[in-house]
């Protein structure tokens, strides 16, 4: 079940709503940046997220392909979501579970979590995820 959550960066600066069912797989991922960042994401569609403040303190990197955006804060360094543009549901936006307000450590520790091999470019599990 869909539910709007609110979130934002360290510092303040990003704040952002965002409506996800956390009952739903989050995702890790083995990919240079993800593994970099430790970046965990829940889906949202792009109807289901909201940028409230801090659009000028987004910097945005982007690599490789350039397919996806990669939006941290220039102030504190906090990637709190990102955004995918070619993904089987269209355009959508990777939050980090990390950066919600108000999410015990009990429900996030039930969240389901697929595990991605983008190192490979694919949408299975790595050999070796236990560390992701």
């Amino acid at each position: 079940m869909r539910k709007t959550y609110r979130g934002g960066c360290h510092c303040g600066a990003v704040r952002f709503e965002a409506d996800l069912d956390l009952t739903q797989p989050s995702y890790r991922c083995n990919c240079s940046i993800c593994k970099r960042t430790r970046f965990w994401p829940a889906v949202a569609t792009a109807d289901g997220f909201r940028l409230l403040q801090g659009e000028e303190a987004l910097t945005q990197y982007r690599f490789h392909t350039g397919r996806n955006h990669h939006f941290f804060c220039r102030h504190c360094g906090v990637r709190a979501f990102g955004v995918g543009n070619e993904t089987p549901i269209g355009k959508m936006y990777g939050v980090n579970l990390g950066c919600l307000d108000d999410v015990s450590d009990e429900e996030l520790a039930r969240i389901p979590i697929t595990y991605v091999d983008g190192r490979n470019d694919r949408q299975e599990p790595p050999r070796v995820f236990e560390h992701l």
